[in-house]
């Protein structure tokens, strides 16, 4: 099992670098439901691992294992460190969110997620939103 990267937040505190994948197909966004902290529908994401060379490689991994999706292309659309708890009770992440393009079948990654599923752009905002991705994508204006 792969450690996340640890870093210091502006604060001084640890501080977990991850990656948060948009996947957008046909004005429809990816979207899924953790069965772990913290709760509601998120994009693809996860930490930055101490293995992972880079953030783009933590995407292309994060993105494979949690949807079984290939990334054809993606671009960084900001990266911020944002104060949000995660299930190892680190508060701050230093995120960098991508736009990205994937090819593929969609397969659940069952030991994490409830739900895996494209769902309609106008209508994200009536799933109940992990509080990051509220931010997130207020900020990338969906």
């Amino acid at each position: 099992m792969s450690t996340p990267q640890v870093i210091k937040s502006l604060t001084g505190d640890m501080c977990h670098p991850c990656i948060g994948a948009v996947i957008i197909r046909e004005n429809q966004i990816l979207m899924v439901e953790r069965k772990k902290f913290p709760p509601g529908w998120a994009c693809v994401a996860g930490h930055i691992d101490d293995d992972d060379p880079s953030p783009e490689f933590a995407l292309e991994r994060e993105v494979k294992e949690e949807s079984g999706l290939d990334l054809v292309n993606y671009k960084l659309l900001f990266e911020e460190e944002i104060n949000n708890p995660c299930r190892v009770q680190v508060h701050y992440h230093y995120w960098y969110v991508y736009r990205c393009e994937a090819t593929g079948t969609l397969v659940r990654q069952k030991e994490e997620l409830k739900d895996l599923r494209w769902v309609d752009i106008d209508k994200i905002h009536n799933l109940k939103l992990e509080e990051v991705w509220k931010y997130i994508f207020e900020k990338i204006g969906l």
